[in-house]
């Protein structure tokens, strides 16, 4: 019986000299001396690691359970061409044995719950320098701490987790751009609306109306501009026609070259974004291509971000997956005993999104359930498998089903489109028939008018205009109003304290104290008047 064993200096064939003692329950008291191991097993061959790269490839095999270049070639020069291969090979690791045995064709003893043969591999393990005759155990320790960092650093370097990394980064990356083309656009707008007001009236997209400015420039400069590679004809017409009425300010060219900079900086940006938004789409079709096709790219890699990585959002269920995003509404309604929230950020997959008001919760509970399983699938599925052409067909077929019963809730849900279907509302369609009657052919029709189809963009630049004068006089009003009112209330305070004051400026006395003195200094007058009185009888 022969045992394979994997070293860091390279593979070791050792040829078991008692068979019987591997099935004994004292075969750990053969690896007590190196004596008694080296009469138990013989080395018989040993092949060598050519370098650390070599080591680190093949060890990696070993431990995928697959067979290696290096020990593929020992083992069919050691067993295979020295007619060995009925002979009974011991391997630690059932994978691989059962990579060996389909390979090349020999007897493998795979270890088994009753029997794994680990008395066996801590042996060799604990008297390997004794067994492998001239080696320094310290040598054999710092070619193992060599080759367990060159192992790390190839697993961190070639890692799965780091695409789910990736996609992390990219979304995070694509909202932020998202907020900074928003800003960028809307002070584009503010500025350039002095010159041109009427432009943002006509042109609601944020990149178009970056690029009209860039290839104008100034308004006056619209009608021997061409916007055909920007706008459609039609509006194109109301862009020149509004150039020529417009009621903004004139500009200086520093102003606009600043202008025109920001324009560039606003469609670069654009640009990036739709790479950025590409790159996204093909790393979730190949990462998660179930969770893709049934909630989409943008979605699925938010769910994934939120919870950290695929392994992560794989381990939620699927309640867990339907609130995801809501974690601050669902704590609020527990904590005021209030419902809580039926849908997160899933709440953005299309399936929920094209459900009417009353399904949107009972969709999101089937979306998420169908997620749940898909995700699993994607995060347990290996690499070979996400690239083949059925690989979605988990995520194709929950969507159909959805599809298919959110039709049929919306049928339910209207009863009078059910009825309608059922009941062709009492119409019979007539029965056709051939009828001799013929039309000529209307000559007139062919005349063309051009005074509307001109009129038309002509039209919409004078609506745009009065828009904007509506604006500034709502605006101007509004301004007055406000000055208006800032400067009634120092008068109206002034009022109040004038009130309050005489003209001297002493404090006004209310009517019941004029009344009260009044009455007092009558009865001193009358006191007064009576004291002399008095006097002359004495």
């Amino acid at each position: 019986m022969l045992v394979l064993y994997e070293t860091p200096m390279g593979y070791c064939l050792f040829k078991l000299t008692d068979a019987a003692k591997l099935e004994s329950a004292d075969l750990y008291k053969e690896f007590e001396t190196p004596e008694r191991a080296n009469k138990l097993l013989k080395l018989k061959a040993l092949h060598r690691f050519t370098s650390t790269a070599t080591a680190v490839e093949d060890l990696t095999a070993v431990q995928q359970g697959k067979l290696g270049k290096g020990l593929k070639k020992f083992l069919t020069e050691e067993v295979v061409e020295k007619g060995k291969g009925k002979e009974s090979l011991v391997v630690v690791d059932p994978h691989l044995a059962r990579s060996i045995s389909k390979k090349l064709s020999i007897k493998v003893s795979a270890p088994s719950p009753v029997e794994d043969h680990s008395d066996l591999w801590r042996g060799i393990r604990s008297q390997i320098a004794a067994l492998l005759d001239g080696l320094d155990p310290k040598d054999l320790a710092t070619m193992s701490l060599g080759l367990s960092h060159s192992l790390s650093r190839f697993k961190l370097k070639f890692s799965p987790n780091k695409v789910d990394t990736m996609i992390v980064q990219a979304i995070a990356l694509l909202d932020d751009l998202d907020k900074e083309i928003n800003i960028y656009a809307m002070r584009v707008k503010e500025w350039y609306g002095w010159h041109f007001p009427e432009l943002a009236k006509i042109i609601n997209d944020n990149i178009a109306y970056a690029k009209v400015v860039r290839a104008m420039g100034f308004r006056t400069d619209a009608a021997t501009t061409s916007f055909e590679k920007i706008l459609p004809e039609d509006l194109e017409a109301v862009v020149k026609a509004a150039a020529e009425i417009s009621m903004g300010t004139e500009i200086s060219d520093s102003d606009i070259q600043h202008i025109h900079a920001l324009c560039d900086q606003i469609i670069a940006i654009s640009t990036y974004r739709a790479q950025l938004a590409e790159y996204l789409r093909n790393r979730m079709n190949a990462i998660a291509p179930n969770l893709t096709t049934l909630v989409g790219d943008l979605v699925g890699a938010r769910l994934i971000a939120h919870a950290g990585s695929l392994l992560n959002l794989a381990k939620f269920p699927a309640s867990t997956v339907q609130i995801l995003g809501a974690e601050k509404a669902l704590f609020r309604a527990l904590k005021t005993k209030h419902d809580t929230p039926k849908y997160g950020i899933i709440y953005h997959a299309s399936l929920v999104g094209q459900a009417p008001p009353k399904l949107k919760g009972k969709m999101a509970r089937m979306v998420a359930t169908k997620t749940a399983l898909s995700i699993r699938v994607d995060a347990l599925t290996d690499a070979d498998g996400k690239s083949e052409e059925h690989a979605p067909s988990v995520g194709l077929e929950s969507r159909s089903k959805l599809e298919s019963r959110l039709r049929a809730l919306e049928y339910q849900l209207d009863g009078s489109g059910v009825r309608r279907f059922a009941d062709g509302n009492n119409k019979n369609q007539q029965r056709f028939s051939m009828k001799g009657d013929t039309q000529t052919y209307n000559t007139a029709a062919d005349a063309v008018d051009l005074v509307p189809s001109q009129r038309e963009p002509l039209e919409a630049a004078m609506k745009a205009v009065l828009d904007v004068k509506e604006e500034k006089r709502k605006a101007k009003e509004g301004k007055k109003a406000k000055q208006k009112a800032e400067k009634e209330e120092p008068f109206a305070e002034t009022e109040v304290i004038a009130d309050g004051m005489d003209v001297d400026g002493h404090p006004k006395e209310s009517k019941k104290d004029k009344k009260r003195k009044r009455r007092e200094s009558e009865v001193n007058g009358q006191a007064d008047t009576d004291q002399p009185s008095v006097r002359g009888t004495r």
